[in-house]
Order: structure tokens, then C-alpha cells, then sequence
């Protein structure tokens, strides 16, 4: 079996709940979404970019030459499962070498989720706000997927931009909060928009959904503070 990856590399968690951890990515090629603040446009699907096509074998040893004793693999992209075989026999493969998997995903792939679920050790779920992203709603698909994930452990990223409305927001933590209001909650400002106020808006944001979840937090992307990948 082969995968379509971009690159594999190690670097430090820059998003989320694990951020600060050093941690090996596996980069997977295209995604079903194109968000206006992509930060890897490069992984989204154009057929004209560059990926190879990788036996899982070649992957975990390529996982195995640069972990230098990281904390955990992130399975990341574009969107990861889009390829769920390949997830699922990779992570399996990694796994059995004490090499705990975590998954980046836009949190819209509900059934592929269940195949790979029992190989994946946390999910780090983006949930899209339309605003935010200028792509079409997915809350249906949010909905459907917190329920595939709901006995894994796994928190909900939402990125902040200086189009993201009220609404959207409100609506995030109120379908957050009807599946596991414990549920790590983390508030992302969108790098490229701190310069308009996002933050101020981040603040709001974030003083509105403590009221509603047990676990919320504001993170921007330390890699890019970092200037690492």
C-alpha cells in the first residue's frame, strides 16, 4: 500500500492543546477544503505540485530515522483522511513501535474517522466557521464527526480572522458544548490577520465561550512566532 505525501519532517507542535512538544509530521497530500488562510496551500491538491507516492514501509522508516526521541507523529496535511486506508495501516505500523499518532483533521470526514479510529491516540479537530474560512457551512459534517470521535481523546481548534462573525463563533461553542463541554476548546487567532484587531476579537470571543465550556484557551501558531515550520 502507498500514501501520497508531501514531505516528512521533524519539528516543534506550533497549534493546539500539544504545542511546544517536539513531534515528527507526516504531511499528506490533498484536501477536500481550500480555506482562504490556508497555511499549506501547497498541500491542498493541485496536480501540478509534487508528492511522492510512499510504501507505508518507507514512511514509518523515514518516521523512525528522525524521531530523536520526539513526544508523539502528527498526521497532518491537507486532510488525512481522505486517505483513511493508508492512515489506518500507517498509524497501526507506528503504533506497534511505540510511536503515538496524533491526527490533524478539518473535522468533516465522519466515516472515514470511524475506520481509522481505533489507531489514532488524539484527534486535533479544525472546526471550520464559514466566515472565517469563506467555504461553504459544514456543520452537519462537525456533527456527524464529533459524534464518530466522541470516545477519543480530542480537541476542537477554531481559527479567527477578521471576517469571522458572531454567529459562527456562537454556533461552534454551542455544538461543542452539546457533545462534551470538557472538550479542550482552543481559539486561534489567523496569523495573517493579527495586525486588524483579531485579537481584541479573540478576547471577546474567548470570554463568551468560557461561559459555555470547561476548557478553553487562547493559542496563536507558536511555529510561526518561532519562525520554524
Amino acid at each position: 500500500m502507498t500514501a501520497k505525501i508531501l514531505e516528512i519532517f521533524r519539528s516543534i507542535q506550533g497549534e493546539g492543546q500539544y504545542a511546544g512538544y517536539k513531534q515528527v509530521f507526516v504531511r499528506f497530500f490533498e484536501c477536500n477544503m481550500h480555506c482562504v488562510w490556508c497555511d499549506t496551500p501547497h498541500s491542498i491538491g493541485d496536480t501540478t505540485r509534487r508528492y511522492d507516492d510512499m510504501r507505508i514501509d518507507e514512511i514509518v522508516e523515514k518516521v523512525n530515522t528522525l524521531w530523536d526521541h520526539s513526544h508523539s507523529v502528527t498526521l497532518t496535511g491537507g486532510e488525512p483522511l481522505l486517505q483513511p486506508q493508508a492512515v489506518f495501516s500507517l498509524a497501526k505500523k507506528l503504533r506497534s513501535a511505540q510511536r503515538p499518532i496524533h491526527l490533524e483533521t478539518n473535522g468533516t470526514l465522519s466515516e472515514a474517522m470511524e475506520k481509522v479510529a481505533e489507531v489514532i491516540d488524539v484527534v486535533s479537530m479544525d472546526l471550520k466557521l464559514p466566515s472565517s474560512t469563506a467555504c461553504q457551512p459544514y456543520w452537519k459534517e462537525h456533527n456527524a464527526f464529533l459524534q464518530a470521535a466522541a470516545h477519543k481523546e480530542l480537541f476542537v481548534k477554531v481559527v479567527i480572522s477578521k471576517t469571522t462573525t458572531d454567529e459562527d463563533f456562537y454556533q461552534a461553542v454551542d455544538l461543542v458544548r452539546l457533545h462534551n463541554p470538557t472538550r479542550p476548546f482552543i481559539i486561534q487567532p489567523n496569523t495573517y490577520d493579527l495586525a486588524d484587531g483579531v485579537m481584541k476579537r479573540c478576547l471577546q470571543f474567548e470570554e463568551h465561550a468560557s461561559k459555555q465550556l470547561k476548557n478553553v484557551r487562547l493559542l496563536p501558531q507558536v511555529h510561526k512566532m518561532m519562525k520554524i515550520r
